[in-house]
């Protein structure tokens, strides 16, 4: 577990040669250590708790930026002052635009770069005066790469003219990638992720963590430290949402909010998050996927939590629970109900026959549309197909005979009495036998 939700607090002492918590950086190795190691085996926090710091953000086409002083005014989309890692009162919303690059009209990536520094100390890595033990930058892409949204072709049954139809074609069974956009995302510091086992954190939250630049190590050579955790959270974001970029899209607005995080929400968002992302890339591959899904079940399940009102979502999930209740109490007194019958008085056999028919239609009409139903209602379906044919088998008896001479096949289904049938249960056949004639044929 704690590779997920890490360690609060700053000792760890389950590294190699590092039978002490992580000191300080101030307190790191001046000179070489003979039992240094290229890879820290526990890191903790470079700044302290409640640091102040400065943040701007830079768009760029690429992914290397000049120094700062040259760059276009346009580029800059955010840059914020003051801002206090720990302070959960301090929540920040900033609104701007973005002119879209050639580059990225014509499917490259849109970058973010981060620049970040403790209150006063310079941002630009090219300008004098830059302190990698105050300031660090990396870089995330604004777009992401996933699978082109499916569009169905589809046509109005009840109307006999040509603009009933829909001009949009249906894209393959494993489309193509697409670059999208999304104009909202939140940026959170972690503020109490403390120190953490670098070689067996999940990946998910090891692509979110910057190791100090310098490669500096404690006195035992083992471990190190890393700059505040500054997690882009995309998590909420719904593709039904995004723009696809391209040579028509020349400006995008952006919406950004700035705040703290705690850690165990961190993690579950971002290994939830790595997850599905994942899957939606294989399954833009061609790869194979479990359960035979495209990797956007989580995608539907999400767009039910932001996009639906919270007292019609839990009575819409209480009305749910109760439907399955009922559904396997109807389900149980069916089956007792048949179990303990001896005779055909009332019994319609026919009906039986044409139910698992008809419901046999419908489950397989549901199975070719699987994408937009719920597997619960599938196996609902399915079970009620196997108890009708179970029915049939109490009534009658099913036996497979061979065919009068010149038929087509050899043999054929038959179904026979199960017992001489009483006076009231051949009444019962006989107006079986009248009603499915009328109702049915």
């Amino acid at each position: 577990m704690s590779n997920f939700f890490g360690k609060k607090g700053g000792s760890n002492t389950s590294a190699p040669l590092a039978g002490a918590p992580v000191p300080t950086f101030g307190e790191k190795a001046d000179s070489p250590v003979t039992t240094y190691n290229p890879i820290p085996q526990v890191i903790a926090p470079i700044w302290p708790l409640n640091s102040t710091l400065d943040l701007s953000i830079y768009v760029s086409s690429s992914v290397a930026m000049p120094s700062l002083g040259s760059v276009k005014a346009e580029t800059l989309v955010m840059e914020e002052k003051g801002f206090t890692i720990g302070d959960w009162k301090d929540s920040r919303d900033i609104d701007t635009t973005i002119k879209v690059p050639k580059e990225v009209q014509n499917n490259g990536t849109l970058w973010a770069h981060f620049y970040i520094a403790l209150h006063g100390y310079t941002l630009d890595p090219t300008a004098r005066g830059y302190d990698v033990a105050k300031a660090y930058h990396f870089v995330r892409p604004l777009n992401q790469f996933l699978p082109k949204k499916k569009v169905i072709k589809t046509k109005n049954l009840l109307g006999n003219s040509a603009e009933n139809d829909t001009i949009e074609e249906a894209v393959p069974k494993t489309p193509g990638v697409g670059s999208y956009y999304h104009p909202n995302f939140t940026m959170s510091f972690i503020p109490d992720s403390g120190s953490q086992p670098y070689t067996t954190m999940h990946p998910a939250v090891r692509q979110f963590v910057h190791l100090e630049t310098t490669g500096a190590r404690d006195m035992s050579g083992q471990n190190g430290w890393y700059y505040p955790i500054l997690f882009v959270n995309t998590f909420w974001q719904l593709k039904d949402h995004m723009t696809e970029l391209n040579s028509t899209v020349k400006e995008l607005p952006l919406h950004i909010t700035l705040n703290n995080m705690a850690n165990w929400k961190f993690s579950i968002y971002a290994s939830i998050d790595e997850g599905m992302k994942q899957n939606q890339r294989q399954a833009a591959n061609g790869g194979p996927m479990p359960a035979g899904g495209d990797g956007s079940e989580f995608e539907m399940f999400k767009r039910v939590l932001v996009d639906t009102n919270i007292y019609l979502l839990v009575t819409t999930g209480v009305v749910s629970v109760l439907h399955m209740i009922f559904e396997a109490l109807a389900f149980k007194s069916d089956v007792s109900h048949w179990r303990n019958k001896k005779d055909n008085v009332g019994i319609s056999v026919r009906t039986i026959l044409a139910n698992v028919f008809m419901q046999a239609v419908i489950f397989l009409y549901l199975m070719d549309n699987s994408e937009g139903t719920s597997w619960m209602i599938l196996l609902g379906q399915g079970m009620g197909i196997l108890l009708e044919a179970w029915k049939i088998t109490k009534t009658v008896d099913v036996r497979v005979r061979e065919s009068e001479p010149g038929s087509l096949l050899p043999y054929k289904i038959t179904f026979e009495d199960k017992h001489k049938l009483s006076q009231t249960e051949e009444k019962t056949k006989e107006y079986d036998e009248i009603a499915f004639r009328y109702l049915y044929m």
